[in-house]
């Protein structure tokens, strides 16, 4: 009768040569890694239902929000050559501090007494056109003078053509009479011719009446001479008063042409003078540009022409400088079929180089050494690298930004979109589905409006 206790094949025959059976045996262990195996499924399923934050990966680096406040080149406007100067690289420099000086490497501007004598230059031109100016007032004085004496000679020969014209009227009358008296002269003379002959006169009172009548013939020349003398007087007078408006003309013309002349010098100069300040002012800011000064407060970056000496040209790069207190921001870049996906206001996550950061990018609540930005601006066309280009500021609801934090520093930025469960997530990257464009509330409200 075999004992209870030997009942067992292990206990009643040794396995210690059958290795394969020995494996089949059931063991502590491997129970142990079923129960591990089965959590793991079990913690694994329950992932698969966990809210996942859809997002959008990119590329920057961190620049200044505004274009005045972005690293900047000056360079110099003159040609010229290194003389001195006054900082060194690194330095911070205030807005109107001298950089270095330039001196100039152009003949035309060797003379160090340009500025005066060219001043000196405006000054006697200035005075030629107050000459002029003064030539032309007493040539107006002067047509004004010959105005008005012209009315006073005119005037004066108009009376003259008056009495010329009465004096005429007054001949014209006197030979009238002058001829009324010759005829009844002469129709005497025959009477008393016939009263000789009749023997009723004497010889002596015919020969005293022919005296008579000669008398009155006498007067009739005489009078017709005087008419004749006054016509004569009158076209003088028209003559005359023509000859005074001719002769006005004349001086009026010749006064006028030069002052004309005198006006037209007096403009030349004037435009001489405007063109002679314009060259000094030219010159004056030339002699400000041969000082290089500090477009705003900032760091110089890098010299890019260097040594005592070296000549530059007009618009060559001198130096770089980076603005101090720059409102920081990062350029990031999406590709196009990201874009309809970003608008201004989506909160975006940056690892910036340098920081350490534990990352879960569907999980940012939960991700340790990232800084929160918002999106300000977005590109409306296409760089060229065909992506669009983003600023994405700091998120003041967020943790601020690093204070070591330098322009130009790499930026990897997670743009923030909808929670979906992580199995859709899986599914949407399986299948190579972009995003979704809409959230869940307006999804829903779609399907509503639908129905």
């Amino acid at each position: 009768m075999l004992n209870i206790s030997r009942t067992k094949i292990k206990e009643s025959i040794p396995f210690s040569g059958a290795k394969s059976l020995v494996m089949t045996l059931p063991v502590k262990e491997a129970q142990k890694r079923v129960r591990i195996l089965t959590a793991v499924v079990l913690v694994f399923f329950l992932i698969l239902f966990l809210p996942w934050t859809q997002n959008i990966r990119s590329k920057g680096y961190v620049t200044a929000l505004r274009p005045d406040q972005r690293p900047q080149t000056i360079h110099s406007i003159i040609a010229g050559r290194i003389e001195k100067w006054y900082v060194s690289e690194g330095a911070f420099v205030a807005k109107g501090d001298t950089i270095l000086r330039i001196s100039e490497i152009k003949d035309e501007y060797f003379d160090s007494l340009l500025l005066p004598r060219t001043q000196q230059q405006v000054n006697s031109k200035a005075l030629s056109a107050q000459s002029y100016s003064g030539k032309v007032d007493a040539l107006k004085t002067q047509i004004e003078a010959l105005k008005r004496n012209n009315i006073l000679k005119i005037q004066q020969a108009e009376n003259k053509l008056r009495m010329s014209e009465l004096k005429v009227e007054s001949d014209s009358i006197k030979y009238q009479q002058a001829q009324i008296n010759y005829d009844i002269g002469a129709q005497r003379l025959a009477r008393w011719e016939a009263l000789y002959k009749e023997g009723l006169r004497s010889l002596s009172d015919l020969e005293s009446r022919r005296l008579t009548f000669q008398d009155v013939q006498t007067k009739v020349i005489a009078a017709e001479n005087e008419y004749l003398s006054s016509q004569n007087a009158l076209i003088s007078a028209k003559i005359e008063l023509e000859t005074i408006d001719n002769e006005f003309k004349d001086k009026l013309a010749k006064a006028e042409s030069d002052m004309y002349s005198a006006m037209s010098s007096q403009f030349d100069a004037e435009a001489t003078v405007s063109k002679l300040e314009n060259q000094y002012s030219n010159y004056e800011a030339r002699t400000g540009f041969r000082y290089i000064l500090a477009p705003q407060d900032g760091y110089l970056a890098r010299a890019l022409q260097v040594g005592i000496g070296e000549t530059i040209k007009e618009g060559d790069a001198i130096l770089n400088i980076v603005p101090a207190d720059a409102s920081l921001a990062v350029e990031m870049y999406v590709q196009p079929v990201d874009l309809p996906l970003i608008k201004v206001g989506n909160k975006v996550r940056f690892i910036f180089d340098g920081w350490p950061a534990i990352v879960f990018s569907g999980w940012p609540q939960i991700s340790n050494g990232t800084f929160g930005g918002v999106v300000v601006a977005m590109d409306q066309f296409a760089g060229s690298n065909n992506q669009y280009r983003v600023l994405v500021i700091e998120d003041p609801e967020e943790e601020p930004w690093p204070e070591m934090l330098r322009m130009g520093s790499g930026a990897d930025g997670i743009a923030l979109l909808n929670d979906v469960p992580v199995w859709y997530e899986i599914w949407r990257q399986l299948n190579g589905f972009p995003a979704d464009y809409y959230t869940q509330e307006q999804k829903d409200q779609l399907a509503k409006e639908k129905k």
